[in-house]
């Protein structure tokens, strides 16, 4: 199988390279860190944030403190929430657009193991969402550094900058069973509502004081995104975190390698 990956690997890059969702998603995560320097600014002027009425409320509610630490801190909210929709539809649409293109059959009749088709997807999957990662790390480097923000050190840029990298590598993991509803729902319908209903519970539940035993609500723990319960993500949160990238890998394999894809 593993000499059927990078065929299959390759024609997953050529597909990702030249998709509209491939612009969207480098937008969204150009769009991410500017927001994220527009709140600083709002942070760092009250009196033209109370100029700005709405702007500076929302400002205010993000908890966001106007130097490095506060800016990383809220580079890594946007990875670990927007994150999850973001990462989620690339997931989604590797999987769900052999469905809604009618290219699943043609795709199964290669000779290459279904197996191996499926391990390329969640290759580019990652590559792809880790690339978007560090196109927002050095935006935001870039925006920061043009704001002249304080609080600037190498240790508090390497610790700000790795939270961000790990909420981006977790919330990947997280994404995987997204894969496993577009292939059960043939398509991305079925998938965009399980990742939108996971999200909300994510919120929920870390609402209420237990987002440290919740896969999906770790990432946003990490990066301070729910700093006001004091909830901090310890080993178990992490274990389940892994057991579900795991399990969204395999279950995807098991199914696309028992499914019926006749139609």
């Amino acid at each position: 199988m593993t000499t059927e990956i990078g065929p299959a690997l390759w024609a997953e890059l050529l597909k990702a390279r030249r998709s509209r969702l491939s612009w969207i998603s480098a937008l969204a995560f150009t769009i991410a860190p500017a927001v994220g320097a527009l709140i600083m600014f709002v942070v760092r002027n009250p009196a033209r944030a109370r100029s700005m009425g709405l702007i500076a409320d929302k400002a205010a509610f993000s908890g966001a403190t106007g130097d490095w630490p506060g800016y990383l801190a809220l580079l890594g909210q946007m990875v670990a929430v927007a994150g999850l929709l973001v990462f989620g539809m690339i997931v989604i649409w590797l999987f769900g657009r052999e469905f809604a293109d009618r290219t699943a059959k043609d795709l199964l009749a290669l000779p290459a193991a279904r197996e191996s088709i499926v391990l390329a997807k969640f290759a580019v999957a990652l590559l792809w969402c880790l690339l978007l990662t560090v196109q927002l790390c050095l935006l935001g480097l870039a925006f920061g550094a043009a704001l002249g923000l304080p609080g600037w050190s190498a240790a508090t840029a390497a610790d700000g900058l790795a939270r961000v990298l790990a909420a981006a590598f977790l919330t990947v993991l997280l994404v995987t069973p997204f894969g496993l509803a577009a292939g059960m729902g043939r398509g991305y319908l079925a998938a965009v509502g399980v990742m939108f209903g996971t999200l909300a519970l994510a919120q929920v539940v870390a609402a209420l004081g237990h987002g440290a035993y919740f896969p999906w609500a770790v990432p946003a723990l990490l990066a301070q995104v729910a700093a006001e319960t004091r909830q901090a993500p310890g080993p178990l949160g992490y274990t389940l975190v892994a057991a579900v990238g795991v399990a969204g890998v395999l279950g995807t394999a098991s199914w696309w390698r028992r499914a019926d894809h006749a139609r």
